[in-house]
């Protein structure tokens, strides 16, 4: 009788994963970690004779939540699922991998893929069966509601404690320190004296740039704090956002903000309600000193791309009026707008001069078509941009050392050339430009309609659309401008020439109306009877 031998049994690599939410207690010899651990090892213990046998790594995630994925220990699980070291999760709980019912159907989708299975000991049940799946769901379901139940309860209590003025937790403001046994603020004489000094200046400086400036000149820091671990923060020098967050904080007056409901606090104040709403009225009027004038309309070539290397932090366009009657474009260093031009050895740097360069830099680095200047001057302000990003990785200066430096995109190669920081500072205003915005409306945009007949017929830009483009001008009020072209010769002339005043004082839509008539004669007796009355 020929013998039939026993079917070798597979073996099964068992994983164990733990978790604890909160941090406490994990300096102990024996924590809830371990006892989650020494459960699940007794189960698979009690399953070798189905070829279980537990894996010697730890997947340990002590202090983090169940209500994400976002934990280095699961991360590190899956990584070892992926690459078909684990056979088998364990848990002591479903809750211990996951509280979310959808984070754990993306978990369960990648055990199913990789043909892992799922187990909890203390629910008996696994993934290998329909019944198995269906408890599982319903368990986390009601995991889920536990832990909304939580936040919601977590919520309200933070609430109350703040509407009776209660400091709930989290790094102290500067000017105050954490009483632990009282689990209150108490009054920093010393860094208190930072903070009336920082209202008192604004009042008399009204500007937030000038008191930080200030603080930083004499050595004030913000508030450092020491980690349980041992690491610093804070303990830097000021920033204008970080100030205006001081100025608007109601907390230095003795109350707790909390939805926008101001209450009165457990803690001493340290200015008085006088000194603050005096600070709160200067801020309103003052909204363009602290609001940044950066507009999302306003976009530089290089923007995202420059860099100001002597403060190792980014250049953002912007522009300023002067008189309204020229506009500057620049890039300004971050770290000068926030801490005072002082600091910065670059400050700020002509717009049309720093991009000027770069393209002429990037046309002897690179034989890309798109940059030869005849080919370049045809592309509009969106279209240059997105070539720019497509060669160059960044570009910085320093001005300091007065060094630009270029990094290629394709090859990450660097190059640097020696440009002194008086190259590319702002360009002075040309004395015609500046009589140009004196002149009346009517003037001006005569004189733009022929500029911009001009570029067209040097073939520098493809249409009137792309034209639009440029002068940031909408579709209908690039067309109107150009048909004062259509005005009768000596009606131009005296449009251009004359020094009749009424010029000043007619409106755009009555030379719109002229502009309609295509009788150059009929148009002449429209003007003269304009020009006598303009508001006829």
């Amino acid at each position: 009788m020929k013998t039939i031998e026993p079917k070798e049994k597979k073996i099964i690599n068992c994983a164990i994963y733990t978790r604890k939410s909160v941090s406490d207690g994990l300096e102990r010899d024996f924590t809830t970690l371990d006892a989650q651990r020494e459960s699940c090892e007794s189960y698979i213990a009690s399953q070798k004779n189905e070829g279980w046998i537990c894996l010697p790594e730890e997947y340990d995630d002590g202090g983090f939540t169940g209500a994400n994925t976002d934990r280095p220990a699961l991360q590190r699980l899956m990584t070892d699922i992926k690459t078909n070291k684990v056979n088998c999760v364990v848990v002591y709980k479903v809750d211990r991998l996951s509280r979310s019912l959808l984070n754990f159907a993306e978990l369960l989708s990648v055990f199913e893929e990789h043909g892992v299975t799922f187990v909890s000991i203390t629910q008996h049940f696994n993934t290998q069966n329909s019944m198995g799946r269906l408890t599982l769901n319903i368990l986390l379901s009601f995991a889920q509601f536990e832990r909304e139940i939580i936040s919601e309860r977590t919520r309200d209590k933070m609430g109350a404690a703040k509407r009776k003025g209660k400091w709930i937790g989290g790094r102290p403001p500067l000017g105050y320190n954490i009483d632990k046994d009282k689990h209150k603020l108490v009054v920093n004489q010393k860094e208190a004296e930072i903070v009336r000094k920082i209202f008192d200046s604004y009042i008399e400086k009204r500007s937030i740039l000038s008191v930080t400036m200030i603080m930083n000149e004499l050595g004030c820091t913000t508030k450092q704090h020491t980690s349980e671990t041992g690491k610093k923060f804070g303990g830097i020098q000021f920033r204008s956002n970080g100030m205006q967050q001081i100025l608007r904080k109601p907390l230095y007056t003795g109350k707790v903000l909390y939805h926008g409901e101001i209450y009165p606090g457990e803690h001493e104040a340290i200015i008085t309600d006088e000194t603050f709403q005096k600070v709160q009225s200067i801020l309103v009027e003052n909204r363009p000193d602290w609001k940044m004038t950066k507009k999302t309309k306003h976009v530089g070539l290089l923007t995202g791309l420059l860099r100001c290397k002597a403060c190792n932090c980014a250049m953002y366009f912007s522009y300023n009026t002067k008189a309204n009657k020229y506009t500057y474009h620049y890039y300004l260093c971050m770290s000068a707008s926030k801490r005072g031009y002082k600091t910065c050895p670059t400050r700020l740097l002509s717009a049309q001069k720093i991009e000027q360069k770069i393209i002429e830099l990037l046309r002897t680095l690179t034989p890309m078509p798109k940059l030869d200047e005849k080919v370049w001057d045809t592309f509009n302000l969106q279209d240059k941009s997105a070539i720019i990003k497509t060669v160059l990785k960044e570009a910085s200066f320093d001005g300091n050392k007065g060094i630009l430096e270029i990094v290629l995109l394709k090859n990450n190669k660097s190059c640097q050339y020696k440009v002194e920081l008086k190259e590319l500072k702002n360009l002075p205003v040309p004395p015609n430009q500046i009589n140009i915005k004196n002149e009346p409306q009517l003037r001006q945009r005569l004189i733009l309609a022929h500029q911009i007949q001009d570029v067209l017929v040097d073939g520098r830009v493809k249409d009137l659309k792309q034209m639009a483009e440029w002068l940031n001008l909408g579709d209908i009020k690039i067309y109107l401008i150009m048909n004062s072209l259509m005005l009768a010769p000596s009606i131009q002339e005296e449009i251009l020439l004359s020094d009749d005043k009424n010029i000043s004082l007619i409106p755009e839509y009555k030379i719109n109306e002229i502009c309609r008539e295509l009788d150059w004669e009929k148009q002449k007796e429209k003007w003269q009877k304009l020009l006598k009355d303009p508001t006829a």
